[in-house]
C-alpha cells in the first residue's frame, strides 16, 4: 500500500481543457463555469455549507498511479482553494484494492471516503458506509444512483460510467495490415494473426496483474448474453459454469488467445503499468478494457488520435451487445468523523475535479455529454448497449462461500492454466453447490 500524505493540487479546469481531457462531459463541470450569480439566501446557504466542510480528509483510493503522478495533489489544491476551512487532504493507495481494502473495513481503518468494494452485500451497506442522499440529490440525475442503496438510503455514488471494448493502436494494426476493426470473432483472431506476424503482441490479458481477467467471466458473460441479470441467474442452478454457455465461450476464446501466442509472453509478473506504454508505442495492438484506459495509454505516451475503441466481437453473429457499466462507487465511512468534509470532496471529484474527464469516463451526472473521441467511434458501430445491475446479495453470498473470486480474476487465472476447460468448470461448479446449498 503506497501512502502520500496531503499536500494537494489542481486548479480548476476551464470548459476548454476538460474537452480535451476527453473522457466524459468535457464542456461542463468545471469549477467554476456557472454563469448565474447566486442569490442573497443561496449565498448565506452556501456559506452556511462551505463553514461545514473543513478540518483533514483521508481518501483511500485504488488509483496509485494518480498518487504517484501528483494529480491527487492538483485535486486538493483545487478543492482547498474551493473550501479554505480544509487543512488537509490524505491521500492512500492501495494496489490490491478489493482484497486489502475489506480486510481494512473489518477493521474501521479505511479513512473518511473510500471507493466501496464490490462484493458488500446491499443490506451490509449500513454497517460501513454513511448515507450520502444529500449529495447525491445535489449533484441531479445520476447514472446508477440507486446500485449502493438499500431501503430508500443511498451509500454510494459512482465515481465514472464506462462500456467495454478493445483499445487499439491504430498504427500497429496499420503496420500489421489490418484495414478495419474486426466485426466478428473470426475477423478478431485474423486479426491478431497478422499483429502476431509483425512482430507486435496482439492483446495484453495483464494475467499477472490478476484483476483484469475479470473481464473474460463476469464482465463478459452479461453482456454477451444480452441480460443484464445474467449473473443473478447462477442463483438457481448449480451448474453455471459450462463450456456452451456465456462463461464457457468467454473462457475458450481466452485460452485460445494463449493457445494461439496472441497474448504476452510473461503472464506472471504485475506488467501492468508496463503495458500500458507497449500499448502505447505500438508494440502492442489491443486491449479488452473499459474506456477508461484510453486516457492512460494516453498518458503512456500514445497520440489521442492512434487510439481507437470498438466493441468485442466475441461471437461471428455481427450484432453485438456492449455494457454500460459503473465504476467504483465514493463512499463516506461510517466511522468518518468529517462525514460533510468526505461527502463535499466526492461532490468535487464528480462535477469539479476534472477527474472524470481525464479518466476517459462518461460523466456519472447524466445532463453531461462524453467528450472522448474513441467513444465516438465505438458507438459508430452501433453496440446494444446492456445497461448493468446490481447483483444480489445471494450472489455475492454463494461467490464468496464457495471462495469463486469474482471481480478479483484469480479464478481465471486457474481457468487459463488448467489442461482441461471442462475438468475445471466441474471444480468451481461443484464448489458452486456445495455453497449454494449452504446459502438461504
Amino acid at each position: 500500500m503506497k501512502k502520500v500524505l496531503g499536500t494537494v493540487l489542481v486548479l480548476a479546469l476551464s470548459a476548454s481543457a476538460l474537452t480535451a481531457c476527453g473522457s466524459k462531459d468535457s464542456n461542463e463541470g468545471a469549477a467554476g463555469t456557472a454563469s448565474a450569480q447566486p442569490t442573497a439566501a443561496g449565498a448565506t446557504a452556501s456559506a452556511s455549507a462551505n463553514a461545514n466542510v473543513k478540518g483533514k480528509l483521508t481518501f483511500v483510493t485504488n488509483r496509485t498511479d494518480l498518487i504517484n503522478d501528483g494529480t491527487f495533489d492538483k485535486y486538493e489544491k483545487a478543492f482547498k482553494m474551493k473550501y479554505p476551512g480544509v487543512e488537509d487532504v490524505e491521500f492512500e493507495g492501495i494496489t490490491n484494492y478489493e482484497s486489502d481494502i475489506r480486510v481494512r473495513l473489518s477493521a474501521n481503518n479505511v479513512g473518511d471516503v473510500l471507493m466501496i468494494p464490490s462484493n458488500i452485500a446491499t443490506q451490509d451497506l449500513g454497517k460501513f458506509f454513511a448515507t450520502v442522499n444529500d449529495a447525491a440529490d445535489e449533484l441531479g440525475d445520476l447514472y446508477f444512483k440507486n446500485i449502493k442503496a438499500d431501503g430508500g438510503s443511498i451509500y454510494g455514488i459512482v465515481s465514472g460510467v464506462s462500456t467495454e471494448g478493445i483499445v487499439y493502436n491504430k498504427q500497429a494494426f496499420q503496420k500489421a495490415g489490418i484495414t478495419s476493426p474486426p466485426k466478428t470473432l473470426d475477423e478478431f483472431y485474423a486479426a491478431c494473426e497478422k499483429l502476431k506476424a509483425a512482430g507486435i503482441v496482439p492483446i495484453y490479458i495483464n494475467n499477472g496483474a490478476q484483476w483484469p481477467m475479470k473481464q473474460w467471466g463476469e464482465v463478459l458473460a452479461p453482456f454477451m448474453s444480452g441480460n443484464a441479470h445474467y449473473l443473478d441467474t447462477m442463483n438457481n442452478t448449480d451448474e453455471p459454469f459450462k463450456v456452451d454457455n456465456e462463461f464457457g465461450k468467454g473462457f475458450a476464446i481466452l485460452r485460445t488467445l494463449k493457445e494461439k501466442g496472441y497474448i504476452e509472453k510473461d503472464l506472471y509478473s504485475n506488467v501492468w503499468e508496463a503495458s500500458k506504454g507497449e500499448i502505447a508505442s505500438g508494440k502492442a495492438g489491443m486491449y479488452f478494457l473499459g474506456n477508461w484506459v484510453i486516457n492512460q495509454v494516453i498518458g503512456a505516451g500514445a497520440k489521442s488520435e492512434d487510439i481507437g475503441f470498438f466493441p468485442f466481437p466475441y461471437d461471428n453473429s455481427g450484432k453485438l451487445n456492449a455494457p454500460l457499466n459503473y465504476d467504483y462507487f465514493y463512499g463516506v465511512s461510517a466511522a468518518s468523523k468529517n462525514k460533510e468534509t468526505a461527502k463535499a470532496w466526492i461532490k468535487f471529484m464528480v462535477q469539479e475535479s476534472g477527474f472524470v474527464e481525464a479518466s476517459g469516463f462518461i460523466p456519472p451526472q447524466k445532463s453531461k455529454e462524453p467528450g472522448l473521441a474513441q467513444l465516438k467511434e465505438f458507438s459508430s458501430y452501433k453496440p446494444n448497449f446492456i445497461e448493468n445491475v446490481a447483483t444480489s446479495s445471494k450472489w455475492n453470498d454463494i461467490g464468496n462461500a464457495a471462495k469463486i473470486d469474482f471481480y478479483g480474476g484469480k479464478y481465471i487465472q486457474k481457468v487459463l492454466e488448467a489442461k482441461d476447460l471442462k475438468t475445471e468448470l466441474d471444480e468451481l461448479n461443484k464448489r458452486w453447490k456445495e455453497a449454494r446449498a449452504s446459502v438461504k
